[in-house]
């Protein structure tokens, strides 16, 4: 099915005889894989007779060739696979069978998906990006302090380059543009963080999505808000290309140093705001971050900092 994915990608028209010769099959059994394409893979398929068979749309499908065609710099390795149930959940495995970090997980579709808090992570084929990088981290602690924001940098910095302008950082990992969710992070550590760990840098970025019904927030895409159909094999090489300058950043000069440019871009900056934790809520006014990347809060009348992976900030009716 995948092969005839790939005759097809270019959107244009291709004949069942065509099709057929170019897969060593009969026009029948065309007609099929295309029935299993739309069936599973969501990808809808225009038939005209005389004319033959296309995609709605030209599909961008990843290639490692094509990434490191489009890197200016060294590249990370990178394992593609065409479905997984999670790219995060493939870079753990691959860590405990001895895959040497750095390296790079990209899939075209995932099964189970994991966004914060267990959330799902709707993934549908050869659409978005669902980018993990995993990274070995020797001793001090100094290494993780707002590593999730500085990762949020990178990512707004890529979407800002792709003319998604409006762009902006919600803390702690998710990138808006106004009210509406185009990226999320989720960072996993295994090992110990005092000695030796490897952490997972899992990156979702709706990419040429267009229609999802199965998204429980408002959501938006670079497609959505640029027009254009996105490569995002280019993408994969400019995300990776950020990344690199911003976690060197972080690892020279820790994130105090980011910390202005973070502030300067979270979109919810002075705005009241209610932190979540459980059962447990807090309203406040959003002062800004500390130099650990923990989110300050005035708290009548008083400033207090909140950290943890479960905690969740929601805009308060009267902001």
């Amino acid at each position: 099915m995948l092969k005839l994915l790939k005759l097809l990608r270019d959107g244009r028209f291709h004949s069942g005889e065509a099709l057929g010769a170019a897969l060593g099959v009969s026009r029948s059994a065309v007609w099929k894989q295309l029935q299993h394409l739309e069936a599973e893979l969501s990808l809808p398929v225009h038939k005209v007779r005389g004319r033959g068979y296309r995609l709605a749309a030209p599909l961008s499908l990843l290639e490692a060739q094509a990434i490191s065609e489009a890197s200016s710099g060294e590249c990370w390795p990178v394992l593609i696979y065409d479905e997984i149930d999670s790219t995060n959940a493939q870079g753990l495995r691959a860590v405990d069978a001895g895959q040497q970090a750095p390296f790079l997980v990209l899939a075209e579709r995932q099964t189970a998906g994991r966004g914060r808090r267990g959330r799902h992570w709707v993934s549908p084929f050869a659409q978005n990006l669902y980018y993990s990088l995993v990274l070995r981290i020797d001793g001090g602690m100094r290494q993780l302090e707002g590593l999730s924001l500085v990762v949020g940098l990178a990512v707004m910095r890529t979407l800002q380059a792709a003319g998604v302008t409006k762009a902006g950082l919600k803390w702690p990992n998710d990138v808006l543009v106004g009210d509406r969710k185009i990226a999320g992070i989720l960072l996993e550590l295994v090992g110990d963080p005092a000695d030796v760990c490897h952490v997972v840098l899992g990156i979702g970025v709706n990419v040429n999505m267009q229609n999802a019904d199965d998204v429980d927030q408002a959501w938006t895409s670079i497609r959505l808000e640029t027009g254009q159909l996105v490569e995002r094999n280019t993408l994969v090489a400019q995300l990776s290309a950020n990344l690199q300058e911003y976690l060197e950043r972080h690892r020279q000069y820790g994130f105090e140093a980011l910390q202005a440019e973070w502030e300067q871009a979270h979109l919810w900056q002075g705005c009241p705001v209610s932190l979540i934790a459980g059962v447990t809520r807090v309203d406040g006014i959003v002062l800004g971050i500390d130099k650990q990347g923990a989110l300050r809060l005035q708290v009548d009348g008083v400033e207090k900092s909140f950290s943890g992976g479960e905690l969740s900030v929601r805009l308060r009716d009267d902001s």
